[in-house]
């Protein structure tokens, strides 16, 4: 059944590809997008207010099956051996808590209307391992992000418990996309094996296709 999803962060990555992977189903898809502009795209920087007003005006009262915060954000030289906390500016801790983590609950909040009126609403967000107990990384503002976005999806789940919305965070490894490939090939990363796309859009698959009775809280993507 053709089904409507508002991806956030489609012009590259994780969430092009799932913007991509559902369109060719024959899904209809608003996509967000800061750098890229297309058909069917909305041009926004989300870690503003206005760019979240234009998502919000754009779909206006038209109902969403769900909601694929797939976008984020980290720190200049982040997970490499450049990345030095304390030369790290203000300014770019406040950018990837507003992408990472105010976005997210703002979008959430003002779109939970038109999802609590489709038959089996889902939100499902990107997330991180960092963001687990315990295994926090040096990038403070990511961690923190992710961290919190954990905590969140928590509330939301309970402060919306009256729309039915399933909450979905994803928490995986590093995922094969065109820029991890090449981090990896130019020795940014340590030599690994990043977890095929597939895998990932299988998951976000998997969890859509629950009943309405099965709300899947969590999901860990651990790399061999």
């Amino acid at each position: 059944m053709k089904k409507t999803f508002l991806v956030v962060g489609a012009s590259r990555g994780i969430g092009g590809a799932i913007a991509q992977h559902f369109h060719q189903q024959g899904h209809q898809i608003f996509s967000v997008s800061r750098t890229v502009q297309s058909t069917n795209r909305l041009l926004v920087d989300i870690s503003t207010a206005a760019g979240i007003r234009k998502v919000i005006e754009a779909v206006h009262v038209h109902p969403i099956d769900a909601l694929l915060y797939m976008g984020g954000v980290w720190e200049q030289n982040a997970f490499t051996s450049d990345y030095n906390f304390q030369s790290s500016q203000d300014d770019e801790t406040r950018f990837v808590l507003a992408v990472n983590l105010i976005a997210p609950i703002e979008l959430t909040k003002a779109l939970a209307q038109n999802l609590s009126i489709t038959p089996n609403p889902r939100a499902i967000i990107i997330g991180a391992l960092s963001g687990l107990d315990q295994s926090a990384t040096k990038e403070v503002a990511n961690t923190a992000s992710k961290f919190g976005l954990r905590g969140a999806v928590q509330s939301l789940r309970l402060a919306l418990s009256k729309e039915q919305i399933g909450f979905t965070v994803i928490n995986p490894g590093n995922i094969a996309t065109e820029e991890v490939i090449s981090d990896i090939e130019a020795g940014r990363f340590s030599q690994q094996t990043p977890i095929p796309m597939s895998d990932l859009i299988e998951t976000v698959e998997w969890v859509l296709a629950r009943s309405q009775a099965v709300d899947v809280g969590e999901v860990n993507l651990l790399q061999k």
